[in-house]
């Protein structure tokens, strides 16, 4: 699986590799810093800070009600505790404890969604996070970010751990290329980034979906077809101003996510644009189903889930415009 390989994108690496990464530079510069794991920091690659500073490091085991409690208490003392499991253990296994503990109290607590979408794989269903975004998106204190490559994934931990209240963090088991340089990635919450410039239509995309619309990007490109491509890494608070201007500038939208279209992404954009300048869009992503266990490359062919799936829906709503136009 080569996602970005047709836009011309550095190869990157595992993306929980680089959430680890970050959260140890990140408990290495402010102590309050504090990591709860739920028996998975090998996986989620939380650990690293265990290795480091296992005095801040606790793990709870498989236990995740119990995991939210105990942060809700480390938090209540004045610390920054981050929360670490799959996505889909943390939201089914104690929905109620983050509910009350940490969205509806507005705790300073970060979540960690490690594992989130089907490209986990070979792992199954049972721990794939397709319903996360949805679920979370039900607590209206909690700010939802998804990082779309390992630049940005460095700046969404530490703005997380700068911002004071519920955050959720959405991250990946497989490699995304680099999408921003190292040292230049504009990151601001509920700020989002467009990353390549257009006015035929606007491929609004999170995660590991950016790749692969700027993949779609290019090949458009060569249809004489060009696509703006918005990275929305904050899906709360939404990027109100950006998001309506891009509907007004190419009069076409296609909402591309690694997530179920019922409740995801592409739905609370569409709510925002049919509120106030409505154009023809379509959507990329799951569609009311729950997957197979397989290889990520296969899944995402299989569930329609790739840059040539963005292509047909990029055409589709391009042939709706000119219908009205």
């Amino acid at each position: 699986m080569q996602l970005g390989k047709r836009a011309g994108l550095r190869s990157g690496k595992p993306m929980r590799d680089v959430f680890g990464e970050a959260l140890l530079s990140l408990a290495q510069e402010n102590p309050r810093v504090v990591v709860l794991d739920g028996d998975l920091g090998n996986s989620t690659k939380a650990d690293m800070v265990r290795k480091a500073f296992p005095e801040r490091y606790f793990n709870i085991g498989i236990a995740e009600s119990n995991l939210v409690g105990i942060g809700a208490g480390l938090e209540s003392c004045g610390l920054i505790p981050f929360l670490t499991s799959f996505s889909s253990f943390l939201l089914c296994n104690a929905y109620d404890q983050i509910r009350l503990a940490v969205a509806m109290s507005n705790a300073n607590i970060k979540i960690l969604g490690s594992h989130g979408g089907i490209t986990l794989g070979k792992d199954g269903p049972t721990q794939m996070g397709i319903e996360d975004l949805a679920l979370v998106g039900g607590m209206p204190t909690m700010v939802i970010l998804v990082a779309s490559d390992p630049t940005i994934m460095h700046k969404i931990v530490h703005g997380s751990a700068q911002h004071t209240g519920p955050v959720f963090i959405r991250s990946s088991r497989v490699v995304m290329p680099f999408i921003y340089p190292e040292d230049n990635c504009p990151f601001t919450i509920g700020k989002a980034n467009v990353v390549k410039n257009g006015d035929d239509l606007t491929i609004i995309a999170c995660g590991i979906m950016v790749a692969s619309a700027l993949d779609a990007a290019s090949e458009l490109a060569e249809e004489g077809i060009e696509a703006r491509v918005l990275d929305l890494h904050t899906l709360r608070p939404l990027d109100k101003e950006t998001l309506l201007r891009c509907a007004r500038d190419t009069g076409a939208v296609v909402c591309a996510e690694e997530h179920l279209l019922h409740g995801g992404m592409g739905a609370n954009v569409a709510r925002l644009i049919a509120e106030s300048h409505p154009v023809p869009m379509r959507f990329v992503g799951l569609r009311d189903t729950y997957t197979d266990s397989a290889d990520p490359a296969d899944l995402l062919v299989k569930y329609h889930l790739t840059s040539q799936d963005i292509i047909l829906a990029a055409h589709q709503a391009l042939n709706a415009k000119e219908k009205i136009s």
